[in-house]
């Protein structure tokens, strides 16, 4: 076999390993280092010099990888965000915002789905965890929407969606990925990202409020009385104490990024005390919630690690056998339109969706197209903000629909998992219908970045 077809066989085989059920980045780590093995070795030179069959190149392009990983400062903004998002979750900060917000949305229809979107959108700018965010709101929002006799699926189906805006909404840890595997700045990814995740929290706003005009049995509206048991006798003071300080938090931190007051790394470290601060007059911060949120901070961080050196491993090894030149030199003979070479990126990614993950997406798939960028002229800075609407469908896309899961790790036990990915289809449609007014509008991510960086 060739080099080329050799790599090829390396990608199949991962995909095939990871339908398997085997963990995602030992699988990485093993393959780049089985194949990048074949790839370095040398029997005539291992005779002649007469080496033990570990003095293999391999290893040490793992060791160098695992440096550059370790030593990368973009990444270090990744703990911090973890650390602030899961700080505001254990503090039940987020508990007090939802009801606020629903109090206030009170008269609208749909007014309960419309506060779970509007409390997933704020927790999103605050976090980018994706399962936390789906898991905390099926917590809290998913059982209240219940009794309030919402559609079952229609109520999944919100809390799916409005979960998975974490992946878009700045401080996006998926931005901050693609953001080191594209060599484009995470400032200017988080500006670009900023008026396209809004967007799509306000289309999903937009259907939430016209489906429930339409069919209002889908989300009955709740009694005067009811909003006043939740809150007391003060809206305007639950908001003040909820709403506000959490807000300032976010725009102090965003802010301090768009800006240039601070680096990404900075800004998670300054969010951070702010949490804990918000934690502390709130009177939730304790010793167990603090010790929950490190542990919890170590193994995502940790994961995210270990992802990075296995995806970098492996993309070099695949890279060495002349994998991405393969795929580059098919896809330029094509002779492809811009916009033929973008649907078709995007399909992919979208069918990749279905049995991988945003990390595997980002680290291994996406890295194929990027050089090819240049050849179409698509701005890398455009192309990631695509990606980053386009992701939010593999958390919503069966089989693999992990935010679907999520839900049903905390759903009560009547709450099929169909009715869950049913609730989730037109939500689906309105991430598509967002990308395509951001094809027909690029300047919905770009002209921020361009204000303000120019």
């Amino acid at each position: 076999m060739t080099d080329p077809q050799v790599a090829l066989l390396m990608l199949g085989s991962f995909v095939l390993t990871i339908l398997l059920g085997f963990p995602i980045c030992f699988t990485l780590i093993g393959m780049g280092v089985g194949f990048g093995y074949y790839y370095y070795y040398d029997a005539e030179r291992m005779a002649e010099i007469g080496v033990s069959l570990f003095d293999n190149q391999v290893f040490d392009l793992l060791v160098n990888r695992t440096y550059s990983v370790i030593s990368n400062d973009i990444l270090t903004a990744v703990p911090m965000f973890l650390f602030m998002g899961y700080i505001l979750e254990r503090a039940n900060i987020i508990d007090r915002l939802f009801f606020s917000l629903q109090a206030a949305a009170r008269h609208m229809p749909g007014s309960m789905a419309v506060a779970a979107l509007a409390t997933c959108a704020m927790f999103s700018t605050a976090t980018g965890i994706i399962g936390a965010v789906v898991t905390l709101m099926g917590l809290l929002a998913f059982p209240a929407m219940l009794k309030a006799r919402y559609d079952t699926s229609f109520s999944a189906g919100v809390i799916c969606a409005g979960g998975c805006l974490g992946i878009l909404i700045p401080p996006s840890i998926m931005l901050i990925v693609y953001s080191v595997a594209a060599g484009v700045s995470p400032v200017k990814l988080y500006a670009g990202a900023l008026i396209p995740g809004f967007m799509l929290a306000g289309l999903y706003m937009i259907y939430v409020v016209g489906r429930t005009m339409i069919n209002p049995s889908l989300a009955p509206k709740p009694k005067e009385e009811d909003a006043r048991e939740i809150l007391g006798n003060s809206v305007i003071l639950s908001l003040l104490t909820s709403f506000f300080p959490l807000a300032v938090l976010i725009l102090l931190v965003l802010g301090a990024i768009l800006f240039g007051w601070a680096t990404p790394t900075e800004a998670a470290a300054t969010g951070v005390m702010g949490a804990i601060l918000l934690a502390i007059c709130y009177r939730a911060m304790t010793w167990d919630r603090l010790r929950e949120s490190i542990y919890l901070t170590a193994r995502t961080s940790a994961m995210v690690c270990w992802l990075f050196i296995g995806s970098w491993t492996f993309s070099s090894v695949f890279a060495l056998l002349g994998g991405h030149n393969l795929i580059e030199s098919f896809v330029l003979s094509l002779q492809l339109s811009p916009l033929t070479f973008l649907i078709m990126a995007q399909l992919i990614i979208f069918l990749l969706g279905w049995p991988l993950e945003w990390s595997e997406i980002i680290i291994i798939f996406v890295p194929i197209f990027l050089p090819m960028l240049p050849h179409f002229g698509i701005d890398p800075l455009f192309f990631g903000i695509l990606v980053a609407l386009n992701l939010q469908t593999s958390f919503l896309t069966p089989p693999m629909a992990m935010s679907a899961y999520y839900l049903k790790g905390v759903a009560p036990p009547h709450v099929k998992l169909i009715e869950i990915f049913k609730g989730s289809m037109p939500f689906l449609m309105m991430v598509f219908l967002a990308m395509i007014i951001l094809y027909v509008f690029p300047q919905i991510a770009l002209w921020l970045p361009k204000v303000i960086y120019q």
